[in-house]
């Protein structure tokens, strides 16, 4: 276990009050509350647990992702209610992109979800909604808001969420012996299906990565950069400095980091199921000429995984 997870162990043990971290006086506490929530251009939201702050964006770009139930279907489990999953999965306004910000990497009971960020498409566009602790006693509230969002849409589409984001959530739920968690009916995991096909190119297939060599290498250029984001290995270590006091900057630069990393997860959907699309032949996005090799390769597997060989030979 690296140094800062032991220190967010440590942390999460205590009493989860106002004084357990103290931050500084509470009429300057309340100032640095404002000031973040006025820099971010977020609201605070109430509910029957408490506060904590909220912020909402509606972003042109990516745009929705309308998934053929052929390529949906390689992206789901082959058991037998499949038919039923797909039914359910068909439906893009169902689905809910999902990342999480945490205090550490460990998981288990010593790790909060400080900021959760959840994303749908609306407008033909996606909505961005970013729940964020200002300490640790807001963490019902925030769990609350997010039952509440999942229980709208039934869909959860993660990268690696269900090894850490979700499990991390459940067991967040649990402890509270007061909320309980509204379970996916349908959970998209494309961290699977992205190893698949680009880990033998690519080596790393970190959403960032992906975002540089995949989503915008030679087609239409994202709309966001992440060259002035932050290494992800620092935010918890952000996260404890503001509780003890710290500026209020660095918070914004994970708020920014999450809502990337959301628009990347929507645009990593439609990528993938792009390649899978159930038209006649091979479609533009899977060409020989345009799509390489080894990607191929990649999607071959997957198509023969999903029981259709005649696809897989012709990839």
């Amino acid at each position: 276990m690296s140094h800062v997870d032991k220190f967010a162990h440590i942390a999460a043990l205590r009493p989860s009050n106002k004084r357990a971290i103290p931050r500084v006086a509470s009429d300057d506490a309340s100032l640095e509350h404002d000031r973040l929530a006025q820099m971010l251009g977020a609201q605070v939201r109430r509910n029957h647990y408490g506060e904590h702050l909220c912020l909402q964006q509606w972003h042109a770009t990516p745009e929705i992702c309308t998934p053929d139930a052929r390529s949906l279907a390689f992206l789901l489990p082959q058991t037998p209610d499949a038919d039923q999953l797909l039914a359910t999965a068909i439906d893009p306004a169902r689905w809910l992109f999902l990342d999480t910000e945490t205090t550490g990497l460990a998981g288990g009971t010593g790790t909060y979800p400080f900021l959760v960020g959840i994303a749908w498409w609306d407008a033909g566009g996606l909505q961005v909604e970013q729940f964020f602790m200002r300490d640790l006693d807001e963490e019902h509230s925030i769990l609350l808001e997010l039952s509440e969002r999942m229980a709208e849409r039934p869909v959860l589409v993660t990268f690696n969420g269900k090894s850490f984001d979700w499990p991390l959530l459940e067991t967040r739920y649990r402890m509270t012996r007061s909320i309980s968690a509204t379970a996916p009916a349908v959970h998209l995991d494309l961290l699977h299906p992205a190893r698949r096909i680009w880990r033998l190119r690519l080596g790393s297939v970190r959403l960032k990565e992906l975002e540089r060599h995949v989503l915008d290498d030679g087609g239409r250029a994202l709309e966001w950069s992440r060259d002035d984001d932050i290494d992800s290995s620092l935010i918890p270590q952000m996260y404890f400095d503001y509780l003890r006091g710290g500026a209020v900057e660095p918070v914004a630069g994970v708020i920014r980091h999450n809502q990337m990393d959301l628009r990347g997860l929507a645009a990593l959907a439609g990528k993938i199921l792009s390649l899978f699309d159930s038209g006649n032949g091979l479609p533009d996005a899977m060409s020989h000429e345009t799509c390489d090799p080894v990607d191929l390769f990649g999607v071959s597997r997957i198509l023969l995984r999903g029981g259709n060989a005649a696809r897989a030979r012709a990839s």
